[in-house]
């Protein structure tokens, strides 16, 4: 069945239509990563979104369901150049074609995607209308591509109630993940029945045992589930929050350390939200930010976001930490940067820039214990580059205890 891609400059393609048959209006984005479609599709980030995947062929390893981000596809459609009909992997599950009937997600095969691409990086993240109706022209459809907007998302894809992961780090066999020399078993025993609190530990024995028994709470603006395994892979309790949570909630709740997740859209529509983590940052709680809570954090805090002509999107994209002087290679999935002429610095400055085009990719705020970063460390791009960065986050809530003890 023939299908069309209406762009709301008038551009048209014609292809053949996958996943199921309905028409959808929406911001149409390109990924340039080779792999990991399964992640993309379900990324809470991409809500509101088509997207593009420049790698010619997609489908060819299936998808394996274990592989997913979140709990369902959020993309609004896809875009590829050849579907694979046929899957071929030992932890396939279904085909991508039977992964799009599921969710009942539309899309389009057989355009060229490489115009596609270059139309965007030319003109800017455009609007497009999917369909296969072959008498559909662009003037029927015009009026609803200039309207489109994907306005509140993050309330569609952030929990509605609060929700616990325990940490699950394994040290039975092999300690804690960081593989900490000195680790003490007859602490760690006593801690997991209960005998031993990590308040009630030395502060070189809550080191030790890495992020045993620390409490991270985890504010929901549309995460990753691999966030949250990152926290409890690394010994956390990790207590999700839906977006709508105010501050004063989870400080009653007395974590250990505060995540603010990825998400979708504008930062600047989120204006509740906001308000709320100016009431974190001014806590003394480590905060650790990904993606949109790190644009976020930076609104709260007097700084000012724009928006990417085309965005960053892909697992390719290289990111210098300018403490080290180290580039990492990063995942990255996001349409708005944070204005680094905008930053007080006596509040923030930057700790990351993109080395392709000199974007801000974090800051690190001056006289707290609070970091934030452009880019996804809970993914496996490089393949671990950056999940350092939550042991950092570790140690910081490890260096808050050690504080408090010595007060």
């Amino acid at each position: 069945m023939k299908a069309f891609l209406i762009l709301e400059d008038g551009t048209v393609f014609e292809g053949r239509h996958i996943g199921v048959d309905k028409d959808v209006v929406s911001e149409i984005v390109f990924n340039t990563s080779m792999a990991g479609y399964t992640e993309v599709f379900t990324d809470p980030s991409y809500a509101g979104q088509a997207v593009c995947m420049t790698y010619p062929l997609i489908g060819n390893y299936g998808v394996c369901l274990e592989d997913m981000e979140s709990e369902r596809i959020w993309v609004d459609a896809v875009i590829v150049r050849e579907l694979s009909k046929v899957a071929s992997n030992f932890r396939c599950d279904i085909t991508v074609q039977e992964f799009l009937e599921k969710y009942e997600i539309p899309g389009i095969e057989g355009i060229d995607t490489r115009k596609l691409v270059r139309l965007l990086r030319e003109k800017g993240t455009m609007n497009g209308y999917i369909t296969t109706n072959e008498n559909i022209r662009y003037e029927d459809v015009r009026d609803k591509l200039k309207a489109y907007t994907t306005g509140d998302v993050v309330s569609r894809v952030s929990c509605t109630e609060k929700q616990v992961i325990v940490g699950t780090t394994d040290l039975a066999d092999n300690g804690p993940l960081s593989g900490a020399a000195s680790f003490d078993r007859e602490k760690y025993e006593a801690a997991k029945r209960g005998d031993l609190t990590k308040r009630e530990m030395r502060p070189s024995n809550v080191k030790e045992l890495n992020g045993f028994g620390f409490k991270v709470a985890l504010l929901d603006f549309g995460a990753k589930k691999n966030i949250a395994s990152s926290l409890a892979a690394r010994g956390c309790d990790v207590t999700i929050y839906p977006s709508t949570t105010t501050a004063e909630e989870i400080l009653a709740d007395e974590p250990d350390g505060i995540m603010l997740s990825n998400g979708p859209g504008d930062p600047k529509e989120c204006t509740e939200i906001i308000k709320e983590i100016k009431k974190l940052y001014e806590s003394d709680i480590p905060i650790f930010a990904i993606c949109l809570g790190h644009q976020l954090m930076a609104l709260a805090t007097g700084a000012d976001t724009y928006k990417l002509k085309y965005g960053h999107r892909g697992g390719n994209h290289p990111v210098k930490d300018l403490e080290n002087g180290r580039v990492y290679i990063s995942s990255q999935n996001h349409g708005y940067a944070v204005d680094t002429d905008s930053l007080d610095p006596k509040v923030a400055e930057p700790a990351f820039v993109n080395v392709n085009d000199g974007t801000n990719e974090g800051l690190k705020y001056v006289g707290k214990n609070i970091f934030t970063v452009q880019f996804h460390p809970e993914a496996c791009p490089g393949p671990q580059d950056s999940s350092y960065l939550f042991d950092r986050f570790i140690d910081m809530m490890c260096a808050s205890k050690e504080d408090m003890h010595e007060e």
